[in-house]
């Protein structure tokens, strides 16, 4: 793999990370019940995270010579509660091996710096596919 594709990989990953902290946005807002007032809680806290995570995304494109992209994944709107989280869960999953993968070839690349700055990203998705999974009772 060279650098531009590499650049192209984290650009989606930028529109992923732009499409979670919209269906965060909806989902936050829309997930109600008593049984879900602690996951609604934790959901308003994984939207600054997800804001972060863009945010490196963009520095870490730009610093390799590339443009962030203002694309944004399709986002997955939901019907009910679980199928937010569900849907949210997917989303996460699909994220966490995405940066498994990227933090590898940044090392492969020669570029340990982006590796480690990609590295939070990993560890906080890897925490939040956990409260998903612990909300949906997985």
């Amino acid at each position: 793999m060279d650098r531009e594709t590499f650049v192209k990989l984290l650009n989606d990953d930028l529109s992923s990370e732009y499409q979670s902290i919209i269906q965060y946005i909806q989902h936050g807002a829309t997930i109600t019940g008593p049984q879900f007032l602690a996951i609604g809680d934790e959901i308003k806290r994984h939207l600054p995270q997800e804001l972060s995570h863009a945010t490196i995304l963009a520095e870490q494109i730009s610093f390799l010579g590339g443009t962030p992209t203002a694309e944004v994944s399709t986002v997955r709107s939901s019907i009910s509660p679980e199928d937010a989280l569900r849907t949210d869960l997917a989303l996460e999953s699909e994220q966490l091996d995405r940066y498994r993968e990227r933090v590898g070839q940044a090392h492969d690349l020669g570029l340990a710096d982006v590796a480690e700055a990609l590295r939070p990203l990993l560890e906080q998705t890897q925490e939040h596919v956990r409260d998903l999974q612990s909300a949906l009772g997985r």
